[in-house]
């Protein structure tokens, strides 16, 4: 009989719950918090209490949705971490209280993990395909920028990360600056495509190996706009597609640079991008066009996969659940990916 697994997702701003049999998704909710867009940023305090009222009628919809009571459940997953610690105390603590009414095993999920096996959701309607192994992944998200060499489901190496900002971060804090509403990401991919992004130079890092930086473009960003500011008042209102156009593909560019350098040293042409900003449409294109110039074979998320959700976490405890790898009663989140 196939494995049933309900996966819980509370690292951030988003509560979702998803059942998934086996491999295929039979339910995925996700409930928003709008509540952060006129602070521009997610509020940590908010976040939580806002977790703690949609938990509940989350899990109970997923369940719902899937046609299954709790009883049916064989493994609850649960994003422990990295997030915010607020937030990923309301899921872990669900998942408990859950696990012992029920007596179901605990799987403890590390949350950038589950980004990168989303590839591997497959859906009751159709085929998804699927990247063989070995294959890279370039996992972008509004907290982390890594490139993942990843062996096996459960077997993966970090070969690149960012020094500083996130690329998400760089996107958002640019924004900020333009006055875009957050977040800032998605405002500045739909100006971009009205935009020239040729028309202005941004500084690109020089980072040794398969490291990222994003803090010297958003610095000589806001630079650029404080002296162009200066002789205009009006530049940014009368140039914005042009300079989201033109800082998207700068981000973009130092992605696919890093990307493609890793691709050749390690003789790897599976390819794909997990995260949040692998909804951005400029750096899909930008994949799947280096990817055809390149022979690879590329794979990009379908977008409700690409921001945080509870499929993720599910299809990632299916693979724990099938090694016996369970959480104990007194396991607790933590911030850093680090503590994992």
């Amino acid at each position: 009989m196939d494995i049933t697994i309900l996966g819980i997702e509370s690292s951030c701003d988003d509560t979702s719950a998803a059942v998934l049999r086996g491999t295929t998704l039979l339910s995925n909710v996700i409930a928003n918090q709008d509540v952060h867009m006129k602070y521009g940023g997610v509020i940590p305090e908010l976040a939580s209490r806002a977790h703690q009222q949609n938990i509940i009628p989350v899990v109970d919809a997923a369940l719902k949705g899937a046609g299954i009571t709790a009883d049916e459940i064989d493994g609850i997953a649960f994003t422990r971490g990295p997030g915010l610690l607020g937030s990923l105390l309301v899921g872990v603590s669900f998942a408990k209280g859950l696990a012992i009414a029920k007596d179901i095993p605990l799987i403890e999920i590390n949350h950038l993990q589950g980004h990168i096996l989303s590839h591997f959701i497959d859906l009751p309607d159709r085929e998804v395909p699927h990247p063989a192994f070995p294959f890279l992944c370039l996992l972008v998200s509004g907290g982390h920028t890594q490139i993942v060499l990843v062996r096996d489901h459960l077997d993966m190496e970090i070969i690149g990360s960012t020094i500083d900002d996130a690329a998400g971060e760089a996107f958002d804090k640019c924004a900020k600056v333009m006055n875009l509403p957050y977040p800032g990401g998605p405002v500045i991919d739909r100006l971009a495509k009205e935009g020239d992004p040729k028309r202005f130079k941004f500084a690109k890092p020089n980072v040794d190996g398969y490291d990222f930086s994003f803090s010297g473009l958003k610095t000589s960003f806001l630079y650029f706009l404080r002296d162009e500011m200066a002789a205009n008042p009006n530049f940014i209102e009368e140039n914005k597609a042009d300079l989201c156009a033109s800082l998207q593909h700068t981000i973009i560019q130092i992605l696919i640079t890093k990307l493609t350098k890793a691709a050749k040293a390690y003789e790897i042409n599976n390819i794909a991008i997990a995260g949040g900003v692998s909804a951005n449409s400029g750096l899909r294109t930008a994949i799947a066009e280096e990817g055809r110039k390149r022979d690879w074979k590329t794979f990009i998320p379908e977008f409700k996969f690409t921001t945080d959700n509870a499929a993720m976490i599910g299809i990632t405890g299916y693979f724990h659940y099938l090694r016996d790898e369970f959480a104990s009663l007194d396991v607790a989140p933590v911030a850093r990916a680090a503590e994992l």
